[in-house]
């Protein structure tokens, strides 16, 4: 069983999103009951891997620690199991615990991957907004987070994009 987190964790919520939301060539996983073994991930199926040569995508093995998440997102994650994932168990995050958790890490990408999401109303400020109380981080880092989040939903209006209002 495996931990889905970054941007490819939306296949779990919506099987087939529009192409900005697969650019991505790498998913971000790490085993759930055996953490510390996401090394190997990165051996067997990480970039550079005879697996990426053939597929054409990899697995980074990350740590649980490396996305930031609203407390209770484990109860919200969606369970995949199937033939394509050759009947492993894929646990990726819920599409507002995604979109705060790449709020927070607040790199150019991830502000991108964000307001894309907010656009095609994939989440609502109001919803994402609701979760940044329960996120581990700091009442100034919240603060900025939340003003973050507020200011990409106004230029998005601004833009002319049909955009709910908190």
């Amino acid at each position: 069983e495996f931990i889905i987190v970054g941007s490819q964790s939306i296949l779990g919520a919506v099987p087939n999103p529009e192409a900005v939301f697969t650019m991505s060539a790498e998913a971000d996983i790490y085993p759930l009951r055996a953490p510390e073994l996401a090394d190997r991930i990165d051996g067997a199926i990480g970039e550079g891997s005879q697996f990426h040569q053939t597929n054409g995508y990899y697995a980074q093995g990350v740590g649980p620690g490396t996305a930031i998440l609203p407390g209770g997102w484990f109860q919200r994650v969606h369970r995949i199991q199937n033939r394509n994932t050759n009947d492993r168990v894929g646990y990726c995050l819920d599409v507002p615990d995604l979109f705060v958790s790449k709020a927070a890490a607040g790199r150019d990408k991830d502000r991108e991957f964000c307001m894309a999401l907010l656009e095609r109303a994939y989440v609502t400020p109001a919803q994402v907004l609701a979760l940044v109380p329960h996120m581990p981080l700091l009442d100034e880092e919240k603060r900025r987070l939340r003003a973050a989040i507020r200011r990409w939903a106004k230029a998005l209006r601004e833009a002319g994009h049909s955009i709910a209002e908190e």
